[in-house]
């Protein structure tokens, strides 16, 4: 009820409304906002990152917690809210920006020091541009430890999911390749203001040191998930066949056989490890 009445307050005091092109909806509950925290486990001897704090609801705690907070808000609207607040910790910076655009890999070199020792992740995102968002932070291999956010609930069972189960999609081969991922709490849309028509739940990625299957060349993994996802109703073999993965139909049969996998399959059904056989394959027959 606090944080209602300390957002009501910031938006009448700014004259801020909620700016639905940007997928804005302020946390009003304060529970998912320490489980998140927990489930970081931020210490001062992190960076924290964190994108679109709008009101800077979560910023607050992560600010007590973390060595220091870098925010990326793109809303112009938002600066003087952040930059009045947080005008008092010495932890505090802001930068104006699409995350997309912003070159996190130098941003972080510049802050690794003897203090800061990890980089950690941690927004309520915006729904609109979460894949995007998520899919940046992982392909460009930064020097981060985790990614805890809150997302979409249907999303949020996606990225968790495991490959081959019920949920997943072509991103959840790229999220377990990447990483560990852990749903750490759901949230109901009543948890935002304005409230959405979805809910939400809260993810951590923990950073896997290397990949969690080793392949000869990634863009032929991802690129063999995507066909198979591109028309997940159709079997392996015709999704393939369509995406002419291989020469001919026949071909494709006979990788699947010599890899002991059923001729009758959908791609949501096969394990990461299985990708991985069968773009291995497809790199010898380009080799030879």
């Amino acid at each position: 009820m606090e944080l209602l009445k300390e957002t009501k307050l910031l938006m009448k005091k700014y004259n801020i409304t909620a700016n639905k092109r940007l997928g804005q909806n302020f946390l009003i509950d304060e529970e998912p906002i320490i489980k998140a925290i927990e489930a970081a486990n931020i210490t001062k001897e992190d960076l924290v990152i964190e994108i679109g704090p709008g009101l800077g609801t979560l910023t607050k705690y992560l600010l007590e917690e973390a060595g220091k907070v870098i925010c990326i808000e793109l809303d112009e609207r938002m600066l003087k809210i952040l930059n009045d607040r947080f005008l008092a910790y010495s932890n505090f910076q802001l930068i104006n920006d699409d995350v997309l655009k912003v070159d996190l890999k130098n941003l972080i070199k510049s802050e690794k020091t003897n203090e800061i020792k990890n980089v950690k992740i941690v927004a309520n995102l915006p729904y609109y541009i979460t894949t995007p968002i998520i899919m940046k932070l992982l392909e460009e291999r930064l020097d981060i430890k985790s990614i805890t956010v809150m997302v979409q609930k249907e999303v949020a069972d996606r990225l968790v999911a495991k490959p081959g189960e019920e949920f997943s999609g072509a991103i959840t081969y790229s999220i377990n390749y990447y990483t560990n991922p852990e749903k750490v709490i759901d949230a109901p849309n009543t948890s935002f203001l304005p409230a959405p028509e979805v809910d939400s739940a809260i993810i951590k990625l923990d950073i896997l040191e290397q990949p969690a299957v080793k392949v000869l060349n990634e863009k032929t993994l991802f690129k063999v998930i995507k066909l198979a996802f591109m028309q997940k109703r159709k079997t392996l073999l015709n999704a393939f066949s369509n995406g002419n993965l291989l020469k001919s139909k026949n071909e494709i049969e006979k990788m699947l056989e010599c890899l002991n996998i059923d001729l009758k399959i959908r791609g949501e059904k096969l394990t990461l490890e299985q990708f991985a056989e069968i773009a291995d394959y497809i790199e010898r027959i380009k080799q030879k």
